[in-house]
């Protein structure tokens, strides 16, 4: 940051996986020269020699001059004045624990939806504990944009989160293009966990697809989801806000309808008859839903937020309960 405001156009990304590369697309084409940290050596060789990640976005072809590509997190972040964390929530510890390099005096975006396992804490609240940053100094970027729709350039709505409207705006513009909407926010819990919780109902929708209930009973289910989200943020982070707006409601229905969908498709898996771990096994890519289950049914836990279907989740994720019995329980819980 420089005399305050955001610097947009030295920047770093942490991680290397569907969205890691759709960001690093939008950044690098709109002018941005990206020092990109990869810790896998064949896709970090493939960006080098071809300028396409081998692994996650295959089609998408980089201007190699506007990349610094490096394995070394200390050498990315040193010369760097914002800092974007786009590796998944379960790994976040792994991808951070080379670094030595501080973090304090650069602007921090997390992109990640989802939540950090054992220590119960969202990306931003656990980079601003062990790592000394201003939450003044932090933001989210967000919204219903699956990766894969993003490397395609579909049109797509993303949300610039900060607690000062004016610096969301500030780091919000690197991430513009064409086919790219943005909007400003400054509920940094809000927009955080309802990213987080939309990853355990679409787990929830996964699980009827598997059983095979149809469309109306997954348009009850959603709904439902919405509303139980809402209760949620009103009773853990009560603040003047509107979960109809894309950076909630829309990001639940994508993350619940869509075929890119993994959390999804992990529910599905279960739902046919896979045992969990199978199910787990199978992905080839990280369900945050299944990290985001125990985390928040840790967090309600004691509160008066009432959660069922994310309560039944856990309970068939964690808990060894039927997922057939468990979603016919859940049907008489809906309205």
């Amino acid at each position: 940051m420089t005399n305050g405001k955001v610097n947009t156009q030295n920047c770093a990304v942490i991680g290397y996986g569907s969205w890691a590369t759709a960001i690093v697309k939008l950044l690098s084409e709109g002018g941005c020269c990206v020092r990109w940290y990869i810790r896998n050596p064949d896709v970090l060789e493939s960006l080098r020699e071809e300028g396409r990640n081998c692994k996650y976005l295959r089609d998408v072809e980089f201007d190699r001059q506007r990349l610094i590509l490096s394995d070394n997190i200390d050498d990315t972040v040193m010369h760097a004045d914002t800092v974007i964390i786009a590796a998944p929530s379960a790994f976040i510890k792994e991808f951070l624990r080379p670094l030595t390099v501080s973090l304090s005096d650069k602007f921090v975006i997390s992109a990640v939806k989802g939540i950090v396992p054992d220590d119960y804490a969202t990306v931003v609240d656990y980079l601003v504990e062990h790592y000394n940053l201003d939450p003044e100094r932090t933001g989210i970027i967000t919204g219903p944009s699956h990766a894969e729709e993003v490397g395609r350039e579909h049109l797509s709505y993303l949300t610039a989160v900060c607690r000062s409207e004016e610096r969301a705006r500030e780091f919000g513009s690197m991430f513009a293009a064409p086919y790219i909407r943005l909007e400003y926010s400054t509920d940094m819990e809000g927009v955080e966990y309802a990213a987080i919780m939309k990853n355990i109902y679409a787990i929830a929708v996964g699980l009827a697809v598997g059983l095979g209930y149809g469309d109306n009973f997954l348009a009850v289910l959603i709904a439902n989801c919405a509303r139980e989200m809402s209760r949620f943020l009103d009773c853990l982070f009560p603040a003047e806000r509107n979960t109809q707006a894309s950076p909630y409601l829309g990001d639940l229905l994508v993350t619940c309808y869509s075929n890119y969908s993994r959390n999804r498709r992990l529910g599905t898996l279960i739902g046919r008859g896979c045992t969990v771990k199978s199910a787990l096994n199978e992905m080839t890519m990280v369900a945050e839903g299944y990290y985001a289950a125990e985390c928040i049914r840790h967090i309600s836990k004691g509160t008066e937020a009432e959660t069922p279907i994310a309560d039944a989740v856990y309970q068939v994720l964690y808990k060894g309960a039927s997922a057939r019995k468990t979603m016919a329980a859940l049907t008489s819980k809906l309205v």
